[in-house]
């Protein structure tokens, strides 16, 4: 199956829940818990979610559930990875003769 380009994370807060709640990037990042420096590098797809903000996440809005909120970073990262252009010279694994 084929996956379309996951959103980044951090954009899910910025142009929905965080506009929804209408909170600024400063009170947001105050009721998480963390720096405002850090929240505003994820919300604008320049970091990505750490075990340790998906927990806080998760606490302050209780859905997405943390391992969702690490399944969409994983989804975000892969299909980043797969579409990059580069090619990666790797064979398939094979027993080597003794």
């Amino acid at each position: 199956m084929q996956m379309h380009n996951p959103p980044h994370p951090g954009s899910i807060l910025k142009e929905d829940i965080l506009p929804e709640l209408g909170l600024t990037v400063t009170q947001a990042a105050e009721q998480l818990g963390v720096s405002r420096v850090q929240f505003s590098r994820f919300i604008n797809g320049r970091s990505g979610v750490t075990p340790d903000l998906a927990i806080r996440l998760s606490k302050w809005i209780p859905a997405p559930t943390a391992i969702m909120w690490m399944h969409m970073q994983a989804d975000y990262e892969l299909w980043q990875a797969e579409h990059s252009g580069r090619e990666l010279d790797v064979e398939p694994a094979h027993a080597v003769p003794a």
